[in-house]
């Protein structure tokens, strides 16, 4: 009884969604302007975040999986922060390092006159801050599990460094990787909290679809819950595709 209480518990919240859903104004929500807009803003955040993410993460994965001690527990502990923090923390804290008068972009405004803030950039680097240890803690798990007798191999026959990396390491990852990169994207794209505090609400700018979610809810209830629709058709889309790779290593 209890577990069924459970199962009703996240039942119960798309079942409203779904049902209360203006269906015979769905088409029209998706065509509208504005919807457009947040729909491109939010695949290129999201997928720039991703990218972002794969250039930063998978060295940092690589680092986390060979240090030990305290060191690996100090880095893990600071790459999977993003994750229980609360997004509007992190929000403020990218506005206190890179805002106008944070800490490095009062640098960059005063010497190069560039403003990180409220801008798509900086909706991109709020992505990226809350979505990259989702990738990071995948490939990281992914470089624990290889047999490292692979890339001795490799060595004993002459390849060194990058090459070992690139020629070995890198093509065992690629699922690891996969799995990691969709699971970033996903979370990038769904990201609300941090891009509203830090990149603002300026539509065809900043305002991604959580944004527009939130905007709309109050004033076009309609249009909010076709969104919701577009992100909870892309979750549950994600979750079958990666069934077999996430929740069956569960």
């Amino acid at each position: 009884m209890l577990a069924g209480l459970g199962l009703l518990f996240f039942l119960l919240p798309l079942a409203g969604l779904i049902v209360r859903a203006p269906w015979d104004q769905a088409l029209v929500g998706l065509t509208a302007p504005e919807t457009a807009t947040a729909l491109e803003l939010s695949l290129f955040c999201s997928v720039a975040a991703t990218a972002a993410a794969l250039v930063l993460g998978i060295p940092l994965a690589v680092v986390l999986s060979r240090t030990t001690g305290n060191l690996r527990s100090v880095m893990r502990a600071l790459t999977t922060l993003p994750m229980v923090l609360p997004p509007v923390v992190g929000g403020v804290a990218l506005l206190l390092a890179f805002g106008r008068r944070g800490l490095v972009g009062s640098l960059l405004y005063h010497l190069f006159g560039i403003q990180i803030l409220f801008t798509t950039a900086a909706a991109v680097m709020a992505e990226t801050f809350v979505a990259m240890p989702f990738l990071v803690i995948a490939v990281e798990a992914g470089l624990r599990s290889l047999d490292p007798r692979y890339e001795e191999a490799a060595r004993a026959l002459g390849a060194r460094g990058w090459m070992v990396f690139l020629r070995v390491t890198l093509p065992l990852l690629r699922p690891a990787i996969f799995s990691g990169a969709v699971l970033c994207w996903a979370r990038a794209l769904g990201e609300f909290g941090a891009t509203i505090t830090f990149a603002g609400n300026f539509p065809g700018r900043t305002q991604t679809v959580p944004v527009a979610v939130y905007v709309a809810l109050e004033t076009r209830p309609e249009s909010a819950i076709v969104l919701s629709l577009i992100l909870l058709a892309v979750s549950v889309a994600i979750l079958a595709g990666m069934r077999d790779r996430w929740l069956g290593a569960l």
